[in-house]
């Protein structure tokens, strides 16, 4: 895991939190830009 290691209570020591397989978790759009069901989204969620 990206945050793993360290010694006692370390940080994450990366610029931005990550998921266990190294993708940025915060923030970060993840999804796939053309997905067969975005013609079905209209409108954002707030």
């Amino acid at each position: 895991h990206p945050h793993g290691g360290g010694e006692g209570r370390a940080p994450i020591g990366r610029k931005k939190p990550t998921t266990p397989c190294g993708y940025p978790a915060l923030g970060r759009r993840s999804r796939k830009r053309k997905k067969y069901s975005d013609s079905f989204i209209l409108r954002r969620r707030k």
